[in-house]
Protein backbone atom coordinates (compact mmCIF):
# COMPACT_ATOMS: atom_id res chain seq x y z
CA UNK A 1 0.00 0.00 0.00
CA UNK A 2 1.16 3.63 -0.65
CA UNK A 3 -0.16 6.05 0.78
CA UNK A 4 0.92 8.64 -1.69
CA UNK A 5 4.49 7.69 -1.88
CA UNK A 6 4.95 6.18 1.01
CA UNK A 7 5.67 2.64 1.61
CA UNK A 8 3.80 0.75 4.11
CA UNK A 9 4.86 -2.84 5.47
CA UNK A 10 2.83 -5.27 7.68
CA UNK A 11 5.02 -6.90 10.29
CA UNK A 12 3.70 -10.30 11.68
CA UNK A 13 5.33 -11.89 14.42
CA UNK A 14 4.62 -15.46 14.73
CA UNK A 15 5.12 -18.94 16.75
CA UNK A 16 3.44 -22.21 16.11
CA UNK A 17 0.32 -20.15 14.29
CA UNK A 18 -0.21 -22.74 10.80
CA UNK A 19 -3.71 -22.70 12.09
CA UNK A 20 -4.69 -19.17 11.48
CA UNK A 21 -0.89 -17.76 9.30
CA UNK A 22 -3.12 -17.96 5.94
CA UNK A 23 -5.91 -16.18 7.32
CA UNK A 24 -4.22 -13.10 8.60
CA UNK A 25 -1.59 -12.78 5.37
CA UNK A 26 -4.95 -13.10 2.77
CA UNK A 27 -6.71 -10.40 5.23
CA UNK A 28 -4.39 -7.79 5.52
CA UNK A 29 -3.25 -7.88 2.19
CA UNK A 30 -6.83 -7.53 1.09
CA UNK A 31 -7.07 -4.65 3.70
CA UNK A 32 -3.51 -3.02 3.16
CA UNK A 33 -3.33 -3.42 -1.30
CA UNK A 34 0.33 -3.02 -1.90
CA UNK A 35 1.67 -3.46 1.30
CA UNK A 36 4.90 -5.56 1.56
CA UNK A 37 3.72 -8.09 4.68
CA UNK A 38 6.53 -10.04 6.39
CA UNK A 39 6.11 -13.19 8.80
CA UNK A 40 8.68 -13.46 11.11
CA UNK A 41 8.81 -17.05 12.25
CA UNK A 42 10.14 -17.31 15.81
CA UNK A 43 11.52 -21.00 16.17
CA UNK A 44 8.02 -22.73 14.75
CA UNK A 45 8.03 -26.24 15.01
CA UNK A 46 4.64 -26.59 12.72
CA UNK A 47 3.61 -25.20 9.18
CA UNK A 48 3.81 -21.80 10.03
CA UNK A 49 6.79 -20.27 7.79
CA UNK A 50 5.76 -22.50 4.41
CA UNK A 51 2.11 -21.71 4.68
CA UNK A 52 2.82 -17.82 4.91
CA UNK A 53 5.28 -18.22 2.15
CA UNK A 54 2.67 -19.61 0.33
CA UNK A 55 0.47 -17.09 0.74
CA UNK A 56 2.93 -14.29 -0.60
CA UNK A 57 4.50 -13.50 2.96
CA UNK A 58 8.13 -12.57 3.07
CA UNK A 59 9.33 -14.91 5.26
CA UNK A 60 12.33 -14.26 7.92
CA UNK A 61 13.39 -16.58 10.47
CA UNK A 62 14.57 -15.37 13.90
CA UNK A 63 16.37 -17.59 15.68
CA UNK A 64 16.24 -16.36 19.43
CA UNK A 65 13.05 -17.11 20.81
CA UNK A 66 11.09 -14.29 22.14
CA UNK A 67 8.63 -11.69 21.02
CA UNK A 68 11.33 -8.69 22.16
CA UNK A 69 13.63 -10.30 19.95
CA UNK A 70 11.45 -10.41 16.92
CA UNK A 71 10.69 -6.51 16.95
CA UNK A 72 14.26 -5.77 17.45
CA UNK A 73 14.90 -7.94 14.00
CA UNK A 74 11.72 -6.17 12.40
CA UNK A 75 12.81 -2.65 13.15
CA UNK A 76 16.77 -3.39 12.08
CA UNK A 77 15.65 -5.38 8.73
CA UNK A 78 12.45 -4.26 7.66
CA UNK A 79 12.33 -0.77 5.76
CA UNK A 80 9.48 1.28 5.31
CA UNK A 81 7.87 5.30 5.75
CA UNK A 82 4.88 2.98 7.63
CA UNK A 83 4.26 -0.18 9.52
CA UNK A 84 1.49 -2.26 10.89
CA UNK A 85 2.20 -4.65 13.34
CA UNK A 86 -0.21 -7.63 14.07
CA UNK A 87 0.09 -10.98 15.92
CA UNK A 88 -0.37 -13.70 13.65
CA UNK A 89 -3.28 -15.44 15.50
CA UNK A 90 -6.13 -13.77 14.06
CA UNK A 91 -7.68 -12.06 17.08
CA UNK A 92 -6.91 -8.52 15.17
CA UNK A 93 -9.52 -7.86 12.55
CA UNK A 94 -7.81 -6.50 9.36
CA UNK A 95 -10.76 -4.24 8.81
CA UNK A 96 -9.44 -2.22 11.38
CA UNK A 97 -5.77 -1.46 9.70
CA UNK A 98 -6.94 1.64 7.53
CA UNK A 99 -8.23 3.39 11.08
CA UNK A 100 -5.27 2.57 12.60
CA UNK A 101 -2.56 3.66 9.75
CA UNK A 102 -4.72 7.16 8.77
CA UNK A 103 -3.84 9.22 11.73
CA UNK A 104 -0.07 7.54 10.92
CA UNK A 105 -0.13 8.48 7.32
CA UNK A 106 -1.33 12.02 8.11
CA UNK A 107 1.41 12.88 10.40
CA UNK A 108 -1.07 13.16 13.46
CA UNK A 109 0.52 10.56 15.64
CA UNK A 110 4.13 8.62 15.51
CA UNK A 111 1.90 5.36 16.77
CA UNK A 112 -1.58 4.39 16.77
CA UNK A 113 -2.73 1.57 19.12
CA UNK A 114 -5.62 -0.58 18.41
CA UNK A 115 -7.01 -0.74 22.20
CA UNK A 116 -8.51 -3.96 22.92
CA UNK A 117 -10.44 -3.38 26.60
CA UNK A 118 -13.81 -1.90 25.16
CA UNK A 119 -15.01 -4.51 22.74
CA UNK A 120 -13.75 -7.91 23.22
CA UNK A 121 -15.66 -11.53 23.80
CA UNK A 122 -15.47 -13.41 27.25
CA UNK A 123 -12.71 -16.07 25.73
CA UNK A 124 -10.49 -13.30 24.50
CA UNK A 125 -8.35 -12.81 27.23
CA UNK A 126 -7.69 -15.89 30.16
CA UNK A 127 -8.57 -15.46 33.60
CA UNK A 128 -6.39 -12.73 35.36
CA UNK A 129 -5.51 -11.06 32.07
CA UNK A 130 -7.69 -8.08 32.27
CA UNK A 131 -6.83 -7.41 35.87
CA UNK A 132 -2.98 -7.59 34.62
CA UNK A 133 -3.29 -5.09 31.77
CA UNK A 134 -5.37 -2.43 33.70
CA UNK A 135 -2.62 -3.07 36.65
CA UNK A 136 -0.14 -2.12 33.86
CA UNK A 137 -1.92 0.66 32.33
CA UNK A 138 -2.24 2.22 36.01
CA UNK A 139 1.57 2.23 35.85
CA UNK A 140 2.63 3.16 33.22
CA UNK A 141 -0.21 6.21 33.03
CA UNK A 142 1.85 7.15 36.41
CA UNK A 143 4.93 7.28 35.12
CA UNK A 144 4.05 8.45 32.02
CA UNK A 145 1.42 11.31 33.41
CA UNK A 146 -0.58 10.06 30.58
CA UNK A 147 -4.23 8.08 30.05
CA UNK A 148 -4.06 5.04 27.92
CA UNK A 149 -6.65 2.37 27.96
CA UNK A 150 -4.37 -0.35 26.32
CA UNK A 151 -0.69 -0.97 27.40
CA UNK A 152 -0.01 -4.00 25.86
CA UNK A 153 -2.00 -4.60 22.81
CA UNK A 154 0.30 -6.24 19.89
CA UNK A 155 -2.21 -4.40 17.04
CA UNK A 156 -0.14 -1.39 16.12
CA UNK A 157 0.84 1.22 13.37
CA UNK A 158 3.82 3.76 13.49
CA UNK A 159 5.87 5.68 11.46
CA UNK A 160 9.91 5.52 10.69
CA UNK A 161 10.41 7.91 13.55
CA UNK A 162 9.51 5.37 15.99
CA UNK A 163 11.57 2.20 14.46
CA UNK A 164 14.67 5.42 14.38
CA UNK A 165 14.00 6.47 17.73
CA UNK A 166 12.83 3.25 19.84
CA UNK A 167 15.40 1.31 21.33
CA UNK A 168 14.16 -2.64 21.89
CA UNK A 169 15.70 -4.02 24.51
CA UNK A 170 12.88 -6.44 25.78
CA UNK A 171 13.45 -10.31 24.38
CA UNK A 172 9.47 -11.42 25.29
CA UNK A 173 5.77 -10.18 26.00
CA UNK A 174 6.96 -7.25 27.78
CA UNK A 175 8.13 -5.73 24.93
CA UNK A 176 4.41 -3.72 24.00
CA UNK A 177 4.90 -2.15 27.85
CA UNK A 178 8.78 -1.34 26.90
CA UNK A 179 7.64 0.64 23.60
CA UNK A 180 5.20 2.33 25.33
CA UNK A 181 7.15 3.94 27.99
CA UNK A 182 9.48 4.14 25.22
CA UNK A 183 7.43 6.21 23.34
CA UNK A 184 6.40 8.53 26.34
CA UNK A 185 9.89 9.15 27.10
CA UNK A 186 10.92 9.93 23.67
CA UNK A 187 7.81 12.47 23.54
CA UNK A 188 6.33 10.38 20.78
CA UNK A 189 2.51 10.72 19.78
CA UNK A 190 0.60 8.26 21.21
CA UNK A 191 -3.34 7.62 19.47
CA UNK A 192 -5.89 5.00 20.47
CA UNK A 193 -8.29 3.64 18.62
CA UNK A 194 -10.48 0.91 20.13
CA UNK A 195 -11.19 -2.23 18.24
CA UNK A 196 -12.65 -5.55 18.62
CA UNK A 197 -10.71 -8.16 19.89
CA UNK A 198 -11.79 -11.86 18.93
CA UNK A 199 -10.89 -14.84 20.64
CA UNK A 200 -8.68 -17.61 19.59
CA UNK A 201 -9.54 -20.39 16.89
CA UNK A 202 -10.25 -23.51 18.48
CA UNK A 203 -7.38 -25.54 18.59
CA UNK A 204 -4.97 -22.33 18.75
CA UNK A 205 -3.42 -21.88 21.79
CA UNK A 206 -1.67 -18.61 23.44
CA UNK A 207 2.32 -18.27 24.12
CA UNK A 208 1.67 -15.77 26.59
CA UNK A 209 2.34 -17.29 30.77
CA UNK A 210 0.18 -15.39 33.14
CA UNK A 211 2.63 -15.27 36.21
CA UNK A 212 6.22 -15.56 34.55
CA UNK A 213 4.95 -12.97 31.54
CA UNK A 214 3.51 -10.84 33.75
CA UNK A 215 6.58 -10.89 36.59
CA UNK A 216 8.58 -9.59 33.60
CA UNK A 217 6.40 -7.02 32.04
CA UNK A 218 6.47 -5.63 36.14
CA UNK A 219 9.90 -5.53 36.20
CA UNK A 220 10.05 -3.87 33.17
CA UNK A 221 7.88 -1.09 34.54
CA UNK A 222 10.29 -1.16 37.33
CA UNK A 223 13.40 -0.96 35.49
CA UNK A 224 12.39 1.96 32.70
CA UNK A 225 11.24 4.00 35.24
CA UNK A 226 14.40 3.65 37.39
CA UNK A 227 16.09 4.32 33.77
CA UNK A 228 14.08 6.73 32.63
CA UNK A 229 12.48 8.96 35.57
CA UNK A 230 16.09 8.73 38.18
CA UNK A 231 15.61 12.07 39.61
CA UNK A 232 11.44 10.94 40.90
CA UNK A 233 12.45 7.03 41.56
CA UNK A 234 16.00 8.11 43.47
CA UNK A 235 13.98 11.22 45.06
CA UNK A 236 11.15 9.88 45.93
CA UNK A 237 13.39 6.89 48.10
CA UNK A 238 15.61 9.60 49.40
CA UNK A 239 12.15 11.21 50.76
CA UNK A 240 11.37 8.06 52.48
CA UNK A 241 14.68 7.09 53.78
CA UNK A 242 14.58 10.99 55.42
CA UNK A 243 11.28 10.24 57.04
CA UNK A 244 12.60 7.21 58.20
CA UNK A 245 15.54 8.53 59.40
CA UNK A 246 13.51 11.15 61.47
CA UNK A 247 11.10 8.78 62.73
CA UNK A 248 14.22 6.66 64.16
CA UNK A 249 16.14 10.08 65.31
CA UNK A 250 13.46 11.00 67.65
CA UNK A 251 14.20 9.12 70.51
CA UNK A 252 17.74 9.78 70.51
CA UNK A 253 17.14 13.40 69.87
CA UNK A 254 14.60 13.81 72.63
CA UNK A 255 17.40 11.87 74.93
CA UNK A 256 20.13 14.92 74.23
CA UNK A 257 17.48 17.66 74.41
CA UNK A 258 16.03 16.32 77.94
CA UNK A 259 19.28 15.21 79.77
CA UNK A 260 21.07 17.47 81.65
CA UNK A 261 24.29 15.89 80.55
CA UNK A 262 23.13 15.43 76.99
CA UNK A 263 23.12 11.96 77.38
CA UNK A 264 21.83 9.18 74.52
CA UNK A 265 20.51 5.99 75.76
CA UNK A 266 18.76 5.18 72.97
CA UNK A 267 22.11 4.64 70.68
CA UNK A 268 21.07 2.22 68.12
CA UNK A 269 18.19 4.09 67.09
CA UNK A 270 21.01 6.84 67.14
CA UNK A 271 23.39 4.97 64.70
CA UNK A 272 20.29 3.42 62.87
CA UNK A 273 18.75 7.20 62.11
CA UNK A 274 22.72 8.47 60.87
CA UNK A 275 22.81 5.88 58.51
CA UNK A 276 19.23 6.64 57.07
CA UNK A 277 20.63 9.95 56.78
CA UNK A 278 23.43 9.33 54.89
CA UNK A 279 21.99 6.89 52.67
CA UNK A 280 18.70 9.74 51.63
CA UNK A 281 21.62 12.25 51.16
CA UNK A 282 23.40 9.47 48.56
CA UNK A 283 20.08 8.50 46.91
CA UNK A 284 19.27 12.27 46.57
CA UNK A 285 22.67 13.64 44.97
CA UNK A 286 22.64 9.91 43.03
CA UNK A 287 19.10 11.09 41.63
CA UNK A 288 20.15 14.69 40.52
CA UNK A 289 23.14 12.96 38.97
CA UNK A 290 21.46 10.31 36.88
CA UNK A 291 18.54 13.23 35.93
CA UNK A 292 21.50 15.41 34.26
CA UNK A 293 23.38 12.67 32.63
CA UNK A 294 19.94 11.34 31.22
CA UNK A 295 18.51 14.58 30.04
CA UNK A 296 22.06 14.63 28.41
CA UNK A 297 21.62 11.63 26.46
CA UNK A 298 18.24 12.35 25.36
CA UNK A 299 19.45 15.58 23.87
CA UNK A 300 22.76 13.46 22.27
CA UNK A 301 19.70 10.78 20.74
CA UNK A 302 17.67 13.20 19.32
CA UNK A 303 20.60 14.99 17.42
CA UNK A 304 21.48 11.71 16.33
CA UNK A 305 18.33 10.69 15.20
CA UNK A 306 17.28 14.01 13.45
CA UNK A 307 20.95 13.21 10.60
Amino acid sequence: MNVGEKKVAVLIPCHNEALTIAKVVDDFRAAVPGAEIYVFDNCSTDETAAIAKAHGAKVVFEPRKGKGYVVESMFAMVKADHYIMVDGDDTYPASCAAGLLGPVAAGEADMVVGARLADYTQKSFRPLHVFGNNLVRGLVNWIGGTELHDIMSGYRAFNRRVVEKIPVIAGGFEVETEMTIQMLYYRLKIVEVNIPYKERPEGSESKLHTFRDGSRVLWKIFSLFRACKPLTFFGSAAIVLFVLGVVAGFAPIRDYITNPDHYVSHIPRAILAMGLMIISFISAVLGILLHAINWRFWELHNVITRR
